[in-house]
C-alpha cells in the first residue's frame, strides 16, 4: 500500500478493534501451526510496529505462546484487563525518542503487565526513534522515523537471548 493516508486509516481501525486484530493474528498462527515441522509447544510471536501490536493482542487473547517480542510496537489496548490472559514472556523494544509511543503509554503498559503477573521486560534504547530497526526508515522522510543501527542490533540480540532462555 503506497497511499500513506489510507494505510494509517486502515491501521487506526485495527488498533481500535482488538477482536479483528486478534483474528488476523490467529489466522496467521494457524497457518504456521498446520506446517508439519511446527512444534505447538515452542511458539514465539514477533512483530515490528503494527506487527508488534498484533502479536501483543494475540498474546492478550490467551493464545499459548512461549514468548512474544514487539519491536517499536503500539502498547495501548482497548482491552487492558486481557493482559491476564498472557501465558508467555513478553519483550518490547522501544526507542526513548519514539513520538508514537509516549512515556505515559509505556507506564500504562508496565502497570498492566505487572498487575497481571506477566513475565515481561521492556528494553528502552536511548535516542532511538520509531522504526529504529528498519534500515530504510530514513528514506520515507517522516519526522520521528529513523533507523538506528546500534539499537537495531541490540534489540535483535535481546530477542535471541529471550529465545535462548525460553527454548533451551
Amino acid at each position: 500500500m503506497t497511499d500513506r493516508a489510507a494505510m494509517i486509516a486502515r491501521l487506526d481501525g485495527l488498533w481500535h478493534d482488538p477482536e479483528r486484530t486478534r483474528g488476523i493474528a490467529r489466522a496467521g498462527l494457524d497457518i504456521l501451526l498446520a506446517q508439519p515441522r511446527a512444534d505447538p509447544g515452542k511458539v514465539a510471536a514477533i512483530g515490528y510496529c503494527f506487527g508488534g501490536h498484533l502479536v501483543l493482542e494475540l498474546a492478550r487473547s490467551g493464545t499459548d505462546l512461549a514468548a512474544v517480542v514487539g519491536f517499536h510496537p503500539r502498547l495501548a489496548t482497548t482491552r487492558p484487563l486481557d493482559a491476564g490472559n498472557i501465558t508467555g514472556t513478553v519483550l518490547v523494544c522501544i526507542g526513548t525518542d519514539d513520538p508514537l509511543i509516549s512515556t505515559g503509554e509505556r507506564l500504562v503498559f508496565e502497570e498492566q503487565m505487572t498487575a497481571a503477573g506477566v513475565d515481561w521486560r521492556m528494553n528502552l534504547y536511548g535516542g532511538a526513534q520509531h522504526s529504529f530497526t528498519h534500515p530504510q526508515a530514513d528514506r520515507v522522510e517522516v519526522p520521528g522515523l529513523r533507523f538506528d543501527e546500534l539499537s537495531a542490533r541490540r534489540s535483535w540480540r535481546a530477542m535471541l537471548e529471550l529465545f535462548d532462555e525460553t527454548f533451551s
